[in-house]
């Protein structure tokens, strides 16, 4: 009989976000969709938001895939790079670390509270990059509502790319609205090529904004990162908040500082390990070398 090696996971979670890390470094980890949505069945599997592989990376000191719990990859999570950052860092010893995604180089830092702060990069505007289905000269208030047309319950929402997709609507009150059931409809709307994320975002003043987000391929979460930068930077655009903001969202706070300097968004928020244990790969179909 072949003996066969238990796989090693952690489960940690950034605001509640919750992901299940693979290291795929020493032993390669093939992922597909499938695994990865067996794997994140919170009644059949382990259960979380987010599949996480943690690889070898030429470029930075590793490298992260991302599936979504219904088995897409992406190519950003900001949450899930904060705890990978955590991780590496305690690795190495050393506070700065960086993370290669399918979009970009990602530098981290892991701060003295044991926060973690990180470079999200650059966010897109334009109507291409997002990606929109059709041309828009000026993305903070596209043409697209929910309800009649003539008292639509939402409205000219603002798009922003920040690694993925993110479509914002500018609410009075997240809690009057159920997401829920609009999530599913406007992640898949044809205006989305790739799909999206929705967020209801109220702003409480300057330098705070209450969200909640309908994250593409995993439904309602605790807290979406690159949701919070994409509202902040939004918020910023439209001129309802200055350019560093706390974002709450349902798991808790971050804190998004879009740096006047080089536009680059910095994201800071809190890691936390909930435990580590052993699965059978041959339970959720994995390919090991």
């Amino acid at each position: 009989m072949v003996e066969v090696t238990p796989l090693r996971f952690l489960k940690m979670n950034g605001l509640g976000n919750d992901f299940v890390i693979f290291d795929g470094r020493a032993r390669q980890l093939v992922l597909g969709g499938e695994t990865a949505r067996r794997v994140a069945d919170r009644d059949a599997g382990i259960g979380c938001d987010q599949v996480i592989v943690v690889e070898n990376s030429d470029s930075a000191d590793v490298f992260m895939r991302i599936f979504n719990s219904d088995g897409s990859e992406v190519d950003a999570c900001g949450n899930a790079a904060r705890c990978v950052a955590a991780i590496v860092a305690q690795e190495t010893g050393r506070a700065g670390v960086t993370i290669e995604t399918n979009a970009v180089i990602l530098g981290a830092a892991l701060n003295p509270d044991q926060s973690v702060t990180i470079d999200m990069g650059i966010p897109l505007f334009d109507w291409e990059s997002i990606p929109l289905s059709e041309k828009f000269h000026d993305t903070r208030m596209i043409e697209l509502h929910v309800g009649p047309i003539g008292n639509p319950v939402l409205h000219t929402p603002s798009v922003a790319n920040v690694g993925n997709p993110h479509c914002i609507f500018w609410v009075d009150n997240v809690r009057a609205h159920d997401l829920a059931s609009i999530g599913p409809i406007l992640e898949n709307h044809p205006l989305f090529p790739e799909r999206a994320n929705i967020s209801l975002a109220q702003v409480e003043s300057r330098n705070s904004i209450i969200l909640s987000v309908w994250e593409r391929g995993a439904g309602l979460t605790q807290a979406c990162g690159t949701a919070a930068c994409a509202a902040a930077v939004s918020a910023h655009r439209k001129h309802l908040c200055d350019r560093t903001v706390i974002v709450t969202l349902p798991g808790g706070p971050l804190r998004i500082d879009w740096r006047e300097a080089d536009d680059h968004i910095l994201m800071t928020g809190p890691v936390e390990y909930e435990y580590d244990d052993h699965l059978d790969p041959r339970q959720f179909a994995f390919q090991t070398a």
